[in-house]
């Protein structure tokens, strides 16, 4: 099992999708659905990953993570696609599909 997220990202064998969020937002609170819904789609393709910014200011500095929600998808330890703010969930897909099979 993976320690940190750099340990995720570098040895996990799927692509990892990162969502930094928080409580408070509200852009964050209305992306959540389709946040879980990929995680489901995707199922056994891709690890979804939810960062808390409040809990882990460390991860959110890490990542240089500005503004919320920020979405990062990482592929063998190198970052594919980053987008912040909350997104349909159809675009959001297709985001991942090409930054996966690309």
């Amino acid at each position: 099992m993976a320690k940190t997220l750099d340990d995720l990202i570098r040895t996990n064998p799927l692509p990892v999708f990162i969502d930094f969020w928080a409580d408070w937002c509200g852009p964050c609170r209305s992306l959540a659905p389709s946040v879980k819904q990929l995680a489901q789609e995707f199922s056994g393709r891709l690890t979804v990953v939810k960062v808390n910014v409040d809990r882990q200011p460390d991860a959110a500095a890490r990542f240089q993570v500005q503004g919320i929600p920020a979405l990062l998808l990482f592929d063998k330890g190198e970052l594919r696609w980053r987008s912040a703010g909350a997104m349909p969930y159809q675009q959001l897909r297709q985001e991942v599909l090409k930054a996966i099979s690309g």
